[in-house]
């Protein structure tokens, strides 16, 4: 555990360290690092950054969503080999001086609770499970017991009820967005002056949207698309994987592999993965919308939804449920938690068959592997 002043020089930090090197001769546009993915969807993929890249966010969202200072103290649960916990607990709070609490151990709710309270970090990012266990853990501490000034979410869409409770609690916002290791940090977000919960915001100053369809042409307002993004910090390929570089980095845009929603007023609305779309009784579900409206049963702590063929061919969607502590599922739950989004979403949104489950598959980052629970599937058949 340790509180780093980002205003220390690094060999004054490192008892006995030899002086630093002479910084080599680089632009912004050499090849710095690679950062890989995650892995929520498969084999992660080394996403090639260059230098300009780590100034690009610290003047992007750094800058003009976070407004860090250098009285700030940050504690992001995501750790420093992630792009989002890279941007959280380095490149920003370096850029302006401010002091980065480091956790080495595994991010519960307890861990984190701990650093919090005993850290006070005025800046805490977190990711939706994490916010979703802490305010389920018997733990939780006090509104008055933190300094918190906001919090963050990134790594999938933030439900709107877990953001509503956890804001309520604490007194604090939770701005939601989305990032990829792709684009090294978050493009469309939230912001302390436009919050909208079951939202990820609109575009960070500095980068551009749109939304295509399945043949490349722009959709309406209100319509499914799938999201591409422009911006500096676009990284260069993937190492050693030209066929899929080919068919995310398209010139100028990327390709996030995201569904998205873009009303009037220019909100985006994540409507889902691309290849975890489901199609039930000939029309397009989003796992995450019915997930969210899972969550809001007193009795779910988290859902993950897949589809699965049945015996005809035909896909139905299953819903691998996680009870909150000391709760017991049965089929008369399971048929309560079916009719409880029957109540709330289209007839043909709700999932057909409801498993009850431990704990979800999830990336380190906390991202849920939904293949993971197809290849689960596969095998019981």
């Amino acid at each position: 555990d340790a509180a780093v002043p980002g205003t220390q020089a690094l060999g004054a930090l490192i008892e006995g360290a030899e002086p630093l090197p002479m910084a080599a001769a680089t632009s912004c546009d050499d090849i710095a690092f690679w950062l890989y993915s995650s892995g929520s969807t498969g084999r992660p993929k080394g996403a090639v950054h260059t230098h300009g890249n780590l100034f690009s966010t610290a003047a992007t969202y750094g800058a003009q969503v976070l407004c860090l200072a250098e009285g700030d103290i940050t504690f992001s649960a995501a750790k420093l080999f992630f792009a989002y916990g890279l941007g959280n607990a380095l490149t920003f709070p370096l850029s302006v001086g401010a002091t980065v609490v480091l956790m080495a151990e595994r991010p519960t709710p307890e861990a984190v609770f701990r650093r919090l309270v005993e850290r006070q970090p005025s800046v805490f990012f977190g990711v939706p499970t994490l916010y979703a266990g802490m305010l389920a853990a018997p733990e939780l501490p006090s509104r008055e017991a933190l300094r918190l000034r906001c919090c963050t979410s990134a790594g999938e869409a933030l439900p709107r009820e877990i953001g509503e409770r956890f804001s309520a609690h604490f007194g604090v916002p939770v701005l939601d967005g989305i990032g990829s290791t792709e684009m090294l940090h978050i493009f469309i977000s939230n912001s302390a002056e436009a919050l909208r919960y079951g939202s990820s915001g609109r575009p960070v100053p500095g980068y551009e949207m749109q939304l295509l369809d399945d043949d490349g042409q722009p959709v309406a307002d209100d319509e499914v698309g799938d999201l591409y993004v422009r911006g500096d910090s676009s990284a260069l390929m993937y190492w050693g994987d030209r066929q899929r570089s080919r068919s995310t980095f398209l010139g100028p845009w990327t390709k996030t592999g995201d569904k998205y929603v873009r009303d009037a007023e220019g909100w985006y609305t994540y409507a889902g993965r691309c290849d975890d779309m489901l199609k039930v009784s000939g029309q397009y579900v989003s796992p995450f919308e019915v997930e969210s409206c899972l969550m809001q049963h007193e009795d779910v702590l988290e859902a993950a939804m897949i589809g699965v063929s049945d015996g005809d061919g035909l896909t139905k969607s299953k819903a691998f449920v996680v009870l909150k502590p000391g709760v017991e599922g049965n089929d008369a739950l399971a048929v309560r938690i079916k009719a409880f989004v029957k109540e709330r979403l289209a007839p043909h949104k709700y999932p057909r068959r409801v498993d009850f489950i431990d704990e979800l598959p999830k990336t380190p980052t906390g991202k849920i592997q939904r293949f993971r629970l197809r290849e689960l599937e596969s095998a019981r058949r």
